[in-house]
């Protein structure tokens, strides 16, 4: 896939971690590679002439799952897609934002358009028409266990391509048959093969998987950002960053992540101020930041290789392979892979706000930041971030809660036939939920260091922390008496999930994945 300022290009199996972002994002029009037609319509004409010579192959002409064995005539075959996306549409629980909706429908076209799913160009155009209007299938978000595919939200997906359920539309929930109409587009008539390569795949679950990569991201980068503030509000000692101590581990991320703290911290005042001082060690908050945010970075970068792959994966079944006219059944819809990068991420994810709910408390205790208590001037009649402190801790312990591997768990389906399922899907979907409480937590320290960096003045902090705490001064102003908190702490974490501060700082921080 290629880009540019107007345009994406979809590039079947040549998806990239940076484009797969920007359509997450959202803001530019996507188009298909046409390079792409020759290999569908090969692949569709395998199952035509499969049809046509009345063989028996399974998703063609037969049931499916435990349906397998029964075999169904030729004028019941358009019948039996359509009732399998019927039957299939059981999804419950709230609807998929309409950018997680985008990038399933984009990574399902560039799957299919690898040629080996057998549809006819029709289906992915019909994909390509939603997409290009914003028309985005109302898909329910609960209902897959993450193997045999994400069968129900992708027959969700597949009923609105038919004109069935709802879609949103400008931001409206409206009747899919009535948009199709006003747009004057023609609903969906799947042929032999395309509703099982529709409904067949892991794209809901790798669509998750990856947003929750990508806010991940950006909770990396800003509590980087928080750590390295206070550091320098509680006078920490920099010799923990020492180049020659990370090189002796030989950690990829952790001597990255490093290098960031020590550009961050370079020609602080206040770090200067304490050179000499007597303290010997830093908690393990301040000292362990490299080795703890490095872990951090090494498992996002693994689970981004991880989903880049099921990005652009062909993981329907079964595949048709055109050289030889085989149509083979397999496992690839199986999502292990994907459970297991989501069930990292959720480490990650719990780890960064734990990280920072420590220092959080570091900071209030006195007895060790060295501040006035709960970073007020006035403390006892102002109880200063004393509970904003609590609710870091409340968001910290929801995210262990959450941070349980969901691969570990597996319940038989399909009366047995699908015996063992990842559970990638809602793995995957509780990232969002962990990402918001850890953007709260470290939007919280981010509040906290600033205010701890103003109770060190006339000494001042270095120069990229100095433009980090004017803009934490644009959306909160110093904390010098008790007020409702609430706004303000709504406002960091927005700050923090906005992504700003990952590009402003850009320059000190490590990319997600390697150069």
């Amino acid at each position: 896939m290629t880009a540019n300022s107007k345009a994406v290009i979809l590039e079947p199996g040549h998806l990239t971690l940076d484009e797969l972002r920007m359509i997450y994002e959202g803001g530019r029009k996507l188009s298909l590679d046409p390079a792409c037609r020759d290999a569908v319509e090969a692949g569709a004409a395998a199952v035509r002439n499969i049809v046509d010579k009345n063989k028996t192959v399974y998703g063609v002409n037969t049931g499916f799952g435990r349906l397998a064995q029964a075999v169904i005539p030729k004028d019941k075959l358009e019948a039996l897609q359509r009732n399998l996306v019927l039957s299939h549409s059981t999804g419950v629980g709230p609807l998929l934002q309409d950018n997680i909706v985008r990038l399933v429908m984009a990574m399902k076209t560039a799957s299919l358009a690898r040629g080996f799913s057998g549809v006819r160009m029709e289906v992915i155009n019909a994909l390509m028409e939603f997409l290009d209007h914003g028309i985005y299938p109302c898909i329910p978000a609960k209902g897959s266990v993450g193997a045999s595919g994400d069968l129900a939200p992708l027959a969700h997906m597949t009923a609105a391509l038919m004109g069935i359920g709802d879609v949103r539309f400008n931001g409206e929930i409206v009747p899919a048959d009535a948009t199709l109409k006003a747009m004057n587009l023609t609903p969906l008539t799947l042929g032999p093969k395309e509703g099982l390569a529709l409904l067949n795949g892991t794209q809901v679950s790798t669509a998750l998987a990856l947003a929750g990569l990508f806010e991940a991201e950006k909770l990396l980068a800003a509590a980087t950002l928080a750590g390295s503030l206070s550091l320098d509000a509680a006078k920490g000692t920099d010799a923990p960053f020492d180049t020659r101590i990370h090189a002796a581990r030989g950690q990829i991320g952790q001597m990255e992540m490093a290098a960031s703290y020590r550009a961050l911290i370079e020609g602080s005042e206040i770090r200067k101020s304490h050179a000499e001082c007597e303290k010997v060690q830093d908690p393990y908050c301040l000292r362990c930041q490299p080795q703890v945010m490095g872990a951090c970075l090494d498992q996002m970068r693994h689970a981004a290789r991880v989903l880049v792959i099921e990005a652009n994966a062909v993981s329907d079944n079964p595949l048709v392979f055109v050289e030889t006219g085989e149509v083979i059944s397999g496992g690839n819809f199986h999502a292990e892979p994907v459970a297991f990068a989501a069930d990292n991420l959720a480490l990650a994810i719990a780890e960064i706000g734990s990280m920072s709910e420590r220092r959080i408390a570091m900071l209030v205790d006195t007895s060790i930041s060295g501040l006035p208590a709960f970073l007020v001037t006035s403390a006892g009649i102002n109880s200063g971030f004393m509970i904003a402190h609590v609710t870091a801790a409340a968001l910290t312990s929801e995210n262990k809660q959450q941070a349980f591997p969901a691969s570990v768990d597996s319940i038989p389906t399909s009366a047995n036939q699908e015996d063992h399922v990842s559970m990638a899907t809602h793995g995957a979907r509780r990232l969002l939920r962990m990402a918001e409480n850890t953007a709260a937590i470290v939007g919280i320290e981010l509040l906290a260091a600033t205010q701890g960096i103003e109770l060190r003045s006339p000494l001042k902090t270095s120069k990229p922390l100095e433009k980090l705490h004017r803009e934490i001064r644009k959306i909160a102003r110093p904390y010098d008496v008790d007020r409702f908190f609430a706004p303000d702490i709504e406002a960091a974490k927005k700050l923090v999930m906005s992504g700003s501060l990952k590009r402003l700082f850009s320059d000190f921080l490590p990319d997600t994945m390697e150069s």
